[in-house]
């Protein structure tokens, strides 16, 4: 049996140790006990999806703020989680002013046109400035997990998934619940030699790369330097990305602590079995960062709803079925996430408490309704970073959501000073 094991083996075997206790025979109680006295990392997740929600029955009445608001229809699957949540209002990126993009600038409050002569421009996302030191540890940095249909379909807009990277370029994301189930979980069964000379091409290529870069690099104009220092950090990510792969040669994915996803899975269920994906990525700390881009329009059609998705969102225009589809998609939201939260709760790390005591989960999205891009809807949970649950708080006008952003960075032990638009902590949301 092997014995000198790292932190983050000790708190693999606790997993395994608490879903087969038999294995103390083994030999494992020890380092179930070094274990024990590691405090379990901090998470970060945040779910977001497109086309807002129904403004009058989602959001509770601004006039009550505090413990004792009633809690709306939309959100009233989730009444058992009642002082375990907290619904802030008032928040806005105020550089927004695209009507469609439920997640382009979410989570970066950039503003667009920030860079002269560009029509798109954006900036890092909150999980990205997380992932440089929560994913340290950890096989993957972070997890970008995408619904299985188009981004326009469900109302995100531009990139690849939520998250973007350093130069505000899109990161890439794992669309639909089997392709993120393989990322985690599936054995690599190439030699470890083989693997080893593989990166090592692969490093080879990107120094010459590099090297013919920069001899082109005199002489160009200012433009010219600006896309040569784009590509300059697209090769830096890389190199990132190669250094993480080579610290994990060797090391065997963990089992799945759930079965293998059937193919297909759309809607309600897809988004079920996406939420049961990030709570075994957590349990086995493949990762500590997720975001997942959440599908609309397939969500709609597992519910019966034949109204699309965009029409849905323009209730107001005409009611009738618009408004009924736009408030079973709200209850049907709060349903899914109600189920996830119970199962945060009763996953127990090694030190006794609970996966939710350990997680900042933040739940919503960068439209309000229809083009409206006030009051962005915003649900906070989880004890990672000491946020006030249990509470309708109603932030001071003109608050940014980076504002809120920034509060969860820092609560999870990121020592960010801003992000994106932000002019400092909330403080009404700090515990």
């Amino acid at each position: 049996m092997q014995t000198s094991l790292t932190r983050r083996h000790f708190l693999r075997s606790s997993t395994a140790l608490i879903a087969l206790p038999v294995l103390e025979s083994l030999g494992f109680r020890r380092f179930a006990a070094a274990a024990a006295s590691a405090p379990p990392p901090k998470r970060l997740v945040f779910l977001g999806f497109g086309w807002g929600i129904t403004t009058e029955s989602w959001f509770p009445d601004i006039k009550k703020p505090g413990a004792d608001y009633a809690l709306p229809a939309g959100l009233s699957p989730l009444a058992r989680h009642k002082a375990d949540f907290s619904v802030v209002q008032g928040l806005c990126n105020k550089y927004s002013n695209e009507g469609h993009w439920g997640s382009t600038m979410w989570l970066t409050g950039a503003n667009r046109f920030a860079e002269p002569g560009q029509n798109f421009h954006n900036s890092i996302s909150a999980d990205q400035v997380a992932a440089a030191k929560l994913g340290l540890e950890t096989r993957f940095a972070s997890l970008q997990l995408n619904g299985g249909e188009s981004a326009e379909a469900s109302g995100h807009g531009p990139g690849l998934s939520m998250a973007w990277d350093i130069s505000g370029k899109p990161v890439g994301g794992l669309k639909g619940p089997v392709e993120a189930f393989h990322r985690l979980f599936s054995k690599d069964s190439t030699p470890i030699e083989q693997q080893k000379a593989m990166l090592a091409q692969k490093r080879s290529v990107l120094d010459t790369v590099l090297g013919n870069a920069r001899a082109m690099q005199k002489g160009l104009g200012t433009a010219d330097s600006a896309k040569l220092d784009e590509y300059f950090q697209g090769i830096r990510d890389i190199e990132t990305r190669l250094s993480k792969d080579e610290q994990w040669i060797g090391v065997p994915q963990p089992n799945a602590p759930l079965p293998q996803p059937a193919e297909g899975l759309a809607g309600r269920e897809e988004i079920k079995v996406m939420y049961d994906i990030m709570l075994a990525a957590m349990q086995t700390d493949s990762t500590r960062v997720l975001t997942y881009r959440q599908p609309v329009s397939t969500l709609l059609t597992s519910l019966g709803i034949k109204v699309a998705p965009h029409d849905m969102s323009h209730y107001h225009s005409t009611l009738g079925e618009k408004l009924d589809a736009s408030e079973r998609r709200d209850l049907a939201q709060s349903e899914l996430l109600a189920g996830f939260i119970d199962k945060l709760k009763a996953t127990w790390e090694a030190d006794g408490s609970r996966l939710f005591d350990n997680v900042a989960l933040a739940y919503g999205s960068n439209i309000r309704t229809e083009h409206n891009l006030d009051n962005c809807p915003t649900l906070l949970t989880g004890g990672g970073a000491g946020i006030r649950l249990g509470q309708s708080i109603v932030a001071p006008k003109d608050t940014p959501l980076c504002n809120v952003w920034l509060t969860l960075l820092n609560g999870i032990g990121v020592n960010a000073e801003r992000h994106g638009d932000s002019t400092g902590v909330l403080k009404q949301i700090v515990a």
